[in-house]
């Protein structure tokens, strides 16, 4: 039988009345949103606690996930999981952290494109398109020849803080100073 939205739980004397019950006789199951002290909640289920050095998510009382505070490759992957999962939305991860909702919504995109591996891969490097091959063989040679980076930075148009960088990059090999005895 039913419950009528009207009728109470419990009838006389603090019994569970049998109308409470759904159409199989089964006890309705209440979760009561239980967490340890001094968490931070996300969601009614979900709460996140920050506590020497690391991040701890719970269930309830269960934790479930833990990663270093300033860890935020992994922090992005894990509430980026929450919202595709369908554990949290991400407006509640934005208020819950403090970070700007369009945020959220990149690295859930990232996720969506690029799974897991999206948020530990290496940043994609763009090639120079001052320094192309050409150029950079000419630099190399005017290097060669014993020239100061800025002058052949001043020969070539390009700023002496590309060639630097390109040299730092292993892309240009340094002028060999000549030693006078």
């Amino acid at each position: 039988m039913a419950r009528k939205s009207d009728e109470p739980f419990f009838g006389k004397q603090g019994v569970i009345s049998l109308a409470a019950f759904g159409n199989n006789g089964e006890m309705p199951q209440v979760q009561l949103p239980i967490f340890p002290e001094g968490v931070t909640p996300i969601t009614g289920e979900l709460a996140f606690q920050c506590d020497t050095g690391k991040v701890y998510y719970f269930n309830g009382y269960l934790p479930v996930f833990v990663h270093e505070e300033r860890d935020l490759a992994t922090f992005r992957m894990f509430t980026s999981q929450l919202v595709i999962n369908g554990n949290a939305t991400q407006a509640e991860i934005a208020r819950a952290f403090g970070v700007p909702l369009v945020t959220v919504k990149r690295y859930v995109k990232l996720y969506r494109q690029g799974g897991v591996h999206a948020f530990f891969a290496p940043p994609k490097r763009r090639a120079g398109h001052k320094l192309t091959a050409q150029v950079c063989q000419q630099a190399q040679g005017l290097l060669h020849e014993g020239l100061e980076v800025p002058e052949v930075g001043r020969r070539l148009g390009i700023l002496a803080n590309t060639l630097h960088k390109a040299i730092r990059d292993g892309r240009l090999l340094p002028n060999v100073k000549k030693k006078y005895i």
